[in-house]
């Protein structure tokens, strides 16, 4: 039987402030997708994999339920997981490997169903916190849970979570939002720790929980709502705030063409995942406009509304 495809997901909204019980909002995005395979002929890379997911296989053996017998089968056979899903860059590449380990070895396996309910949503999340934390040190289990229902899931807060619709992307519209490729990985474990160290700072604490909170909910009601307008306001809103307190979490390659989009109107940036590099997410009125402004940049358009 082949194994199931897990495509890389986006978290449009929360980062950071998702630790703080405020709102989230993470999309499938099926550009880049990854599966475990058997190959046929080992080759540097399927190696390379196999022994990752060997290591991995020896921490999950004391905190997760899984058919361990068939994994280390399949391990001495040489799976590895194949994956288009670039590493560091914010889109899942790790919670994809959780979501298909899971969705191969996992025993007392939650069931999909077109209504899942939310104490099934956080068992899950619960599962793929401990599992992916192997790859991070402390993980929230909503990448690997996004991957794994491959629908779009809205976090209300920490304790309620729920698989959501949003509007219908609209192709030959000018509002967009793409990623841009800030030419460098990153690593979540690194950027974690400063924002930990951040906040212990008080001003800080505080900014986080009357501005970025704030303004973050308000994105994602607009976005959910379709409402273009006030989407674009909060989101430069929400731009000057990551500019002027996550700095640190902004790579150096594009602090400039940040600010250059605040001060312009043309489109408005904020961090994709923990930040620190990989991809950039921006938001703007006019995707043609964005591209010529930004052309020193590789851009991928995610959703037009």
């Amino acid at each position: 039987m082949k194994d199931k495809v897990f495509n890389s997901k986006i978290l449009l909204f929360g980062e950071y402030s998702i630790l703080k019980n405020s709102k989230g909002l993470s999309i499938p995005f099926p550009l880049f997708n990854g599966s475990l395979k058997t190959p046929l002929e080992k080759t540097e890379l399927s190696k390379k994999s196999n022994s990752t997911l060997l290591d991995f296989f020896k921490y999950l053996k004391s905190i997760a339920e899984l058919d361990f017998h068939s994994f280390k089968i399949d391990l001495e056979n040489g799976i590895y997981f194949d994956s288009t899903i670039p590493v560091g860059y914010g889109v899942g590449s790790s919670g994809a490997i959780v979501a298909a380990v899971y969705e191969k070895y996992a025993q007392n396996k939650i069931v999909l169903s077109k209504e899942i309910s939310n104490e099934k949503l956080l068992n899950l999340k619960e599962n793929f916190s401990k599992m992916e934390s192997f790859f991070h040190g402390k993980s929230s289990g909503l990448d690997p849970l996004n991957i794994y229902l491959g629908k779009p899931i809205l976090i209300n807060s920490i304790n309620e979570i729920e698989v959501t619709k949003i509007p219908h992307s609209k192709k030959n519209n000018k509002v967009a939002v793409f990623l841009l490729d800030s030419g460098r990985s990153s690593s979540t474990a690194a950027m974690i720790k400063i924002f930990k160290t951040k906040m212990k700072n008080e001003v800080f604490k505080k900014m986080l929980s009357k501005e970025f909170i704030k303004y973050t909910n308000e994105c994602i009601d607009n976005f959910l709502n379709a409402d273009t307008n006030n989407l674009l306001e909060n989101i430069k809103l929400l731009s000057k705030i990551v500019l002027k307190n996550f700095k640190p979490m902004i790579p150096h390659s594009v602090q400039a063409v940040w600010e250059q989009g605040i001060r312009g109107d043309s489109y408005f940036l904020k961090l994709c995942g923990s930040g620190g590099g990989g991809y950039i997410l921006g938001f703007t009125p006019n995707f043609e406009k964005a591209k010529q402004e930004l052309s020193h940049y590789n851009l991928t358009p995610v959703y037009f509304m």
